[in-house]
């Protein structure tokens, strides 16, 4: 049975539909070299003919206002066939940071331009070991004559075409949120040198840069919430790569002879596709189940560390599985599935290690008693 409605698939089809027009084979190559890293064009005709730019994002502020499912549907298109773009970093971790933030006038100011796709941006909080939480920061503000930030950040997405920065920064009040001009001459941006050539993550370095603060009631738990989404997009992206990665290979394996019949045809390999085929049905039906709990449930966290940690997993394994499946020619660079198995092990850390995922779910379930270290103490 699907886990889409009759809407839902028609959205599914039309983003394939456009993304094969618009992004044939090569073009995601051609785009990763780019200087922004992305196909402008591309994601110009996403936002305007689809609306993926602001699928989640409400209409009162330029939005498709669509629902979390529809945004996870962007994101298992996107990831079937690696496009990068901003979806994940601007339109996703950041739309959802802004939407919690108490000014009216910087939601109207920056969501529209977010979901046009005319304006990028970035979120900076996190630290080297891939830990995003606000008390991780390691950027300073200091206030003399306006606010002041120095440090760094990394794994920023989209960092070099990003026009504004969503910086968390340690204060003498505790972590805040500031908005900062990516084109300031006292922010610098350098190639983050990531294993997935397809992700566009960079290191930012602020240097007495001028910064306004963005105001939230609680500004920890607005970002531990907006990348918490960030994970559950993640989850949609590694489904929809999953899935590609196997079709490919039964594909390949109807077209490759051996002894004299198609691979396809041997009963091991038959027995090891099926086991990939479950793989890619449940992670999918993991990552839809955190997506609609996101709309309907207060246990949504629960849900999204769920996906995080077994849509990784599921697509690491698959797409191990089908390198082998391929024989030696997929981990060449002129192969297209060594890009998908690094996609699958870089986008397993993005947002932290498995472990982490696996002791916050450790501690929802009561596990360890009130006095136990918070997961983010113990685990690296």
């Amino acid at each position: 049975m699907s886990v889409l409605d009759g809407d839902q698939e028609m959205l599914a089809d039309s983003l394939r539909a456009l993304l094969k027009k618009y992004s044939p084979p090569g073009s995601v190559r051609l785009a990763m070299e780019s200087p922004d890293r992305f196909d402008r064009r591309l994601w110009a005709a996403l936002c305007e003919q689809i609306g993926a730019g602001g699928m989640s994002i409400p209409e009162q502020h330029g939005g498709a206002g669509g629902g979390s499912v529809e945004a996870m549907i962007v994101a298992e298109e996107l990831g079937r066939v690696l496009t990068p773009s901003p979806a994940l970093g601007s339109s996703g971790i950041a739309a959802a940071l802004i939407l919690e933030s108490d000014d009216v006038d910087v939601r109207n100011r920056i969501l529209p331009a977010i979901a046009s796709g005319q304006s990028i941006v970035s979120v900076c909080s996190a630290a080297p070991d891939g830990d995003w939480t606000g008390g991780s920061a390691l950027v300073d503000a200091v206030y003399k004559d306006g606010w002041s930030l120095t440090g760094r950040s990394h794994y920023v997405l989209d960092a070099a075409s990003a026009d504004t920065f969503l910086v968390a920064a340690s204060s003498g009040e505790g972590v805040r949120i500031f908005e900062v001009s990516a084109r300031s001459p006292a922010v610098t941006c350098s190639d983050g040198a990531a294993m997935d050539p397809t992700r566009a993550l960079y290191t930012v370095t602020f240097d007495d840069a001028s910064g306004v603060p963005v105001p939230f009631g609680d500004a920890d738990t607005a970002l531990d919430d907006a990348v918490d989404w960030g994970r559950i997009l993640l989850a949609g992206e590694q489904v929809g790569a999953a899935a590609q990665c196997l079709e490919s290979t039964i594909e390949y394996s109807k077209s490759r002879i051996q002894f004299g019949r198609p691979i396809g045809s041997f009963q091991a390999l038959k027995h090891r596709m099926a086991d990939l085929h479950v793989l890619v049905r449940t992670a999918r039906a993991t990552a839809y189940s955190a997506a609609r709990a996101h709309d309907t449930s207060t246990r949504w966290r629960d849900e999204a560390a769920i996906a995080a940690v077994y849509c990784s997993e599921a697509f690491a394994a698959v797409a191990a599985d089908c390198v082998q499946l391929h024989g030696g020619i997929a981990i060449t660079w002129e192969h297209d599935m060594q890009l998908y198995f690094k996609r699958a092990h870089a986008s397993s850390l993005l947002f932290g290690s498995a472990s982490r995922q696996l002791g916050r779910l450790e501690h929802a379930a009561g596990l360890f008693g009130p006095d136990h270290r918070a997961p983010n103490q113990v685990l690296g």
